[in-house]
């Protein structure tokens, strides 16, 4: 904050001087006494125009130092470190030609400012600067792109077998989350079975849905595999986990996941910073409506003996709502079924 009202003060200082300036040379042309030849304030601009870059330039490194730790949140899976090395590469790369662009672009514009008696050198064209300035950002670019397919690819691919699945749907304002039981199969969902009540459509004339359940907060274990089935039963929602790099959005009517391994505990980031409040948190990072600010949902890393303790206090949908079993939406057989898992 500090950083932003400095930098807002000296600019603001550097406008009031040139509308200073310009004030004079308004006053100059009312008293019929200003001329039209370059005179002083040429220079004094491309001062001006050089101090502006010094001073910006050094609030700017200034405060990426600052901010450097709240930058980027500490990574907390696997994959996060080649995502985390994909990103500094790139900053470095389009910091390099930033700085390099930004110098020459200040530095020029003084350099060759206006002189009396000098006329500037026409140059139009040179086959050899182009070739070069249209390969190297080319190249560069490519190999950019194919470090980032690599690991978007590795990232993407199938979830290993022992992976914990976990459904997350999105929907208008804030996420809901299942989970398969113990038979490791989600049961089917249908659209037209959304209600009030059912509010993920599940299917319950499906045998696989009759261990299901719904907790108000994700557990995964640690050092395991966690597979995200990710859906959105509206508009476009953006599963995202920033600890864990994860980012997938939620598309209508169109399933998309995302795997990965947790490496820290919530417990052990408590410890790592000194904040027993901290928690992780699944947020949307699409603006899908008025009440976007609502999409969150608290996400618990645990040990693997304390997710498999928390996983056993999981009571199934249908036993906490027998009711959806009596509405007639599954068969006698499926109802015996989950009569002999609340047993």
């Amino acid at each position: 904050m500090i950083t932003i009202v400095v930098a807002l003060s000296i600019l603001f200082l550097l406008v009031i001087l040139y509308l200073l300036f310009r004030i004079q040379v308004l006053a100059s042309i009312f008293k019929g006494s200003y001329r039209q030849d370059v005179g002083k304030s040429n220079k004094v601009n491309a001062t001006l125009l050089l101090l502006f870059f010094v001073i910006m330039g050094g609030l700017f490194i200034w405060s990426f130092m600052d901010s450097m730790d709240d930058m980027i949140l500490p990574n907390a899976s696997v994959h996060g470190i080649d995502i985390d090395q994909m990103f500094w590469t790139t900053m470095i790369v389009i910091g390099i030609v930033f700085v390099i662009t930004h110098v020459l672009l200040f530095v020029y514009s003084y350099k060759y400012q206006h002189k009396e008696g000098k006329r500037a050198f026409y140059y139009p064209h040179n086959n050899k600067i182009e070739i070069i300035w249209t390969v190297i950002p080319a190249v560069v670019m490519a190999l950019l792109v194919f470090s980032g397919w690599k690991t978007w690819a590795k990232i993407t691919s199938p979830a290993p077998k022992e992976a914990v699945i976990v459904e997350v749907m999105g929907k208008q304002f804030n996420w809901m989350v299942r989970y398969p039981g113990a038979d490791n199969k989600l049961g089917v969902v249908k659209t037209s079975l959304i209600n009030a009540n059912n509010e993920f459509g599940i299917d319950f004339t499906d045998k696989n849905a009759m261990d299901d359940f719904m907790p108000r907060e994700i557990h995964v274990p640690k050092g395991t595999p966690v597979l995200l089935k990710i859906r959105s039963r509206d508009v476009i929602h953006s599963v995202f986990l920033p600890h864990f790099r994860v980012k997938m959005d939620a598309v209508p009517g169109m399933p998309t996941s995302f795997w990965f391994i947790p490496t820290k505990t919530t417990a052990e980031v408590q410890t790592e910073t000194g904040n027993s409040n901290f928690k992780y948190e699944l947020a949307c990072t699409e603006v899908c409506g008025r009440g976007h600010f609502a999409m969150k949902f608290t996400l618990v890393v645990d040990e693997p003996e304390d997710y498999q303790k928390w996983l056993k206090e999981q009571k199934a949908f249908t036993v906490e709502h027998p009711e959806m079993l009596a509405n007639g939406t599954s068969s006698p057989a499926v109802a015996n079924v989950a009569t002999s898992a609340a047993e």
